[in-house]
C-alpha cells in the first residue's frame, strides 16, 4: 500500500472519529441550553429565553446558544470531580496495564519467552502510547508484536502469535464479564435504548468463546482434511499454519485458560472501579452494577479499528447507555466520565511515549546479541 493511500486511510477515519465527537458534544450543549432554559435559568444578551415543546428558538439560534452556554458547563462539569478521586483512577489505570503485562508474560511463558516483568511492562507502556492515534484501541497491538518479534531470534512468529492471543483473552473475557452482568441488571433492559447493546454483547461472546475454542483446541481440519492444503495456498500460508499450531499450544497447556481467564475477570474488575471512582467523583448517582455491563460493553465496541483510539464512539456510547430512562445519569456527567477516563488513560500513554524516546535506541538488539541471550 502506498504512503498517499495510507495517509487517507488514516485520514478519513481520524475524520469519522472527530465528526462523531462533534456531534455528541453538539448534542449534548443544546440539550444543556435547552435545560437551563426550561429552569429559567438562561438569559442570553439581557433576555430571558423561553425554549419548550410549543415554543421554541429558531435551529441556527438553538446552535448558537448551545455553543455559548454548554461548554462553560461542561467545564464546570470537569473541574468539579474530587481531585483524589482523579488520583485514584489514574493509579486504577495503572493497575490494568499491569496486571495486562502479569497476563502477557503468562502468554509468553508457553512458548518458553521469558520476557523480563520491566521489559514486557516497557513494551506494553510503548503500546499504550501508540494507542492513541492507532485505529481502535486495538492499534498499539500491532506495536507490541513489532518490539516483541525483537525480543527473539528463532521464535518470532510465537512472539507475534502471543500478543494476538493476549488481545483474544482480553476481549473474550471482557465479552464474558459484559454478558454475565446482564443477569443482575436485567430491569435495565426493559428500555429500548440498552436492548441492543446487550444482544450485542451476547452474540459476540458466543462468538469469541467458539473464537477461541478453535483457536486453542481446533477441529476445523479434523473435519474438513483440505483445510490445510487451502491454508497453504493463501498468502504467507506457512507462517499462517506455523501461528494456527502455535495457538494450538495454548490449549494443551494445562490450566492456561483457566488462569489467563481469571487474570483478565480481575483486570475487568479494575476497569469498572476506575470509572466507579470517576463517577463517584464527579457526584453521578451510577451504580457500580450498572457500570459493570456499560463499561466493558462500551470498551468491547470502541476497540473496534474504526477510528484513532476509539474517538468519539466511547462518547457516544456512554452517552447513549448512562443517560436513558433506565440509568438516568446526566448526559454532561456522562460525556465528562467518557473523557475524564480518557485523560487517565492518555497520562499513562505520555509515559509510554516518554519510555519509547527514552529506551528505543538502547533496547534494540542484533541478532548476534539475539543469539547469544538465547543460547
Amino acid at each position: 500500500m502506498s504512503a498517499a493511500k495510507r495517509i487517507w486511510g488514516a485520514s478519513w477515519r481520524a475524520a469519522v472519529g472527530i465528526a462523531l465527537l462533534l456531534w455528541i458534544v453538539h448534542s449534548i450543549f443544546v440539550n444543556e441550553a435547552r435545560q437551563r432554559a426550561g429552569s429559567g435559568l438562561l438569559v442570553d444578551k439581557g433576555n430571558q429565553v423561553t425554549w419548550n415543546n410549543t415554543q421554541q428558538p429558531p435551529r441556527m439560534e438553538q446552535w448558537r446558544l448551545g455553543w455559548t452556554y454548554g461548554p462553560p458547563a461542561l467545564w464546570q462539569t470537569l473541574r468539579s470531580v474530587h481531585p483524589g478521586s482523579l488520583v485514584l483512577s489514574f493509579l486504577l489505570v495503572g493497575g490494568t496495564l499491569f496486571i495486562g503485562v502479569a497476563r502477557w508474560r503468562m502468554v509468553l511463558n508457553v512458548h518458553g519467552l521469558n520476557l523480563s516483568f520491566s521489559r514486557a511492562t516497557e513494551i506494553s507502556l510503548v503500546a499504550h502510547f501508540f494507542n492513541s492515534f492507532l485505529l481502535g484501541t486495538a492499534g498499539g497491538d500491532v506495536m507490541k508484536a513489532y518490539y516483541a518479534a525483537r525480543e527473539t531470534h528463532h521464535k518470532k512468529s510465537e512472539a507475534v502469535v502471543a500478543v494476538f492471543v493476549d488481545r483474544v483473552i482480553g476481549l473474550w473475557a471482557m465479552l464474558l464479564f459484559a454478558a454475565i452482568m446482564i443477569a443482575p441488571n436485567f430491569h435495565l433492559f426493559q428500555v429500548r435504548g440498552l436492548r441492543r447493546p446487550g444482544a450485542f454483547v451476547i452474540v459476540m461472546a458466543i462468538a469469541a468463546t467458539v473464537f477461541a475454542y478453535l483457536a486453542f483446541h481446533g477441529g476445523v481440519s479434523r473435519r474438513w482434511t483440505s483445510a490445510r492444503t487451502w491454508l497453504r495456498k493463501l498468502p504467507k500460508g506457512e507462517w499462517l499454519e506455523r501461528s494456527l499450531d502455535n495457538c494450538r499450544e495454548f490449549g494443551k497447556r494445562s490450566g492456561f485458560v483457566t488462569r489467563a481467564l481469571s487474570l483478565s475477570m480481575l483486570l475487568n474488575v479494575v476497569c469498572v472501579l476506575q470509572f466507579w471512582v470517576l463517577a463517584r467523583g464527579l457526584g453521578m448517582n451510577v451504580s457500580l452494577l450498572a457500570l459493570c455491563f456499560v463499561v466493558p460493553t462500551v470498551i468491547c465496541i470502541a476497540a473496534v479499528p474504526i477510528v484513532p483510539g476509539g474517538l468519539g464512539v466511547r462518547e457516544n456510547l456512554f452517552v447513549q447507555l448512562l443517560a436513558n430512562s433506565a440509568i438516568t445519569a446526566d448526559a454532561t456527567d456522562a460525556l465528562s466520565l467518557s473523557l475524564l477516563a480518557f485523560v487517565g488513560s492518555l497520562f499513562w500513554s505520555l509515559i509510554g511515549g516518554v519510555v519509547y524516546l527514552m529506551f528505543k535506541q538502547k533496547h534494540h538488539l542484533t541478532e548476534k546479541e539475539l543469539v547469544e541471550r538465547e543460547t
